[in-house]
């Protein structure tokens, strides 16, 4: 019951700091537990998700480097925390299981690599109980962030903790593309894997569950994934291993859906995925897009189906290409999701490529501070689309170009509230 009693008193902790910022008159993004009425004589801001990626993987965004100590670690992430309210954002998604370790005290799991630089080891506070603690105090929602199947970015299991479940059991484990992989076609894999995120939402009192597009690795020229084992013994029923695949996502995301709300019926589950489901070319409901990834093809995620099914709150589609980009057109992507959001109980929001901008790598486009802006103008016209996130949260402190400023003048000019 020791959870229960740190949740009660980090849920006593945010209600008085919502309170105080209701007094205060908003000065900050606020966040979706304040109630629409509470004040009838004040204007209160509009409904659309502004949120920011904050990446831990290999150090992306968050600590700058591993071995920082606890009280280096807690001012880097109350510094994200800040910079996301002074953009009035109202949403921070914090990846809190980068590979298949933890940035919690997890039962299941040991220690993220990315705090100490040696996982299992541990970092002497407690990350993830901070961030929801500290977003909440700052009116934002704190999204917790996990990558369900990718284990390690090498092949040496030895590299893992000790105490790591791949190293118990390898042969839950796929080696693919360099990396570490855990095995979807295993019904034991998804058990765990379950088990090992849903501790977080059990302890803490997470506003979402985030997934991003890693189900099944992307394809790597010339090799191919080996579950021929587990496709014999449980793809029965299955002529197409393709299908096979897919159904096997599909159960991960309608089981987690069913614990998310066991758990905590408030909790939302969000999944971003990469940005093109299919081409049309590929198939006539797909978009106008050309080559490249196609989720449902190569990733076997079938996210259309997701969202017509109603089986996740919110999707977010990486759209990661500028206006008149030919291959992925972000006008054209737009409206096909939008369309897809159609009708259905699913909350469509936009990933936005603030990396890109002023990357002297990326297209002209993205060297103009108000190509980012020119998205949400489009996006207005687009009624289902409830707001943007933005990649990631390292480029919004440093906003290169003044993108990211573009946007917050242009279209953020007081507190919004995450949709329902």
């Amino acid at each position: 019951m020791q959870h229960r009693k740190s949740w009660l008193s980090r849920r006593a902790f945010t209600v008085t700091a919502l309170s105080a910022l209701v007094a205060s008159g908003g000065a900050t993004a606020t966040g979706s537990a304040m109630a629409d009425g509470a004040n009838p004589n004040r204007r209160w801001p509009t409904r659309e998700m502004r949120g920011v990626w904050l990446a831990t993987v290999a150090n992306r965004d968050w600590p700058s480097k591993q071995g920082l100590t606890a009280d280096e670690q807690r001012a880097e992430l109350i510094a994200h925390l800040d910079t996301a309210a002074s953009c009035r954002l109202n949403t921070v998604i914090l990846q809190v299981r980068p590979t298949a370790d933890a940035l919690w005290p997890s039962p299941y799991e040991p220690w993220s690599l990315v705090l100490t630089g040696t996982q299992g080891q541990d970092p002497g506070w407690d990350p993830l109980g901070t961030a929801v603690e500290e977003a909440h105090a700052r009116g934002l929602q704190l999204h917790a962030w996990f990558n369900p199947y990718r284990i390690a970015n090498h092949t040496d299991l030895d590299r893992l903790a000790e105490t790591h479940p791949a190293r118990r059991h390898p042969d839950w484990v796929v080696p693919y593309g360099g990396k570490l992989y855990y095995n979807p076609g295993l019904p034991e894999v998804r058990s765990f894997v379950q088990q090992a995120m849903l501790d977080a939402v059990a302890r803490y009192p997470v506003d979402a569950v985030h997934f991003d597009d890693y189900f099944y690795p992307y394809p790597v020229a010339g090799q191919s994934f080996d579950d021929d084992e587990a496709y014999d013994r449980y793809g029965g029923g299955f002529t197409v291993r393709a299908d096979w695949r897919r159904d096997n996502i599909d159960k991960l995301i309608q089981e987690m859906a069913t614990g998310i709300k066991w758990l905590r019926p408030d909790t939302q589950f969000g999944i971003s995925p990469f940005g093109v489901w299919r081409n049309a070319s590929t198939d006539p409901l797909g978009s106008d897009t050309r080559g490249g990834v196609e989720t449902y093809d190569d990733l076997y995620a079938d996210t259309r189906k997701w969202v017509r099914e109603g089986w996740i709150d919110y999707i977010c589609p990486q759209l990661y290409w500028n206006v008149g980009f030919a291959a992925a057109d972000y006008a054209k992507l737009l409206p096909w999701w939008a369309e897809v959001a159609r009708g259905s109980r699913t909350q469509l929001y936009v990933g936005e490529a603030l990396y890109k901008a002023g990357d002297a790598a990326q297209p002209a486009a993205w060297q103009d501070p108000a190509e980012l802006s020119r998205h949400l103008t489009l996006a207005k016209d687009h009624p289902e689309a409830r707001g943007h996130v933005y990649f990631a949260a390292k480029d919004m402190a440093a906003d290169r170009i003044g993108a990211m400023a573009r946007v917050v003048a242009d279209h953020y000019p007081r507190p919004a509230i995450v949709p329902r």
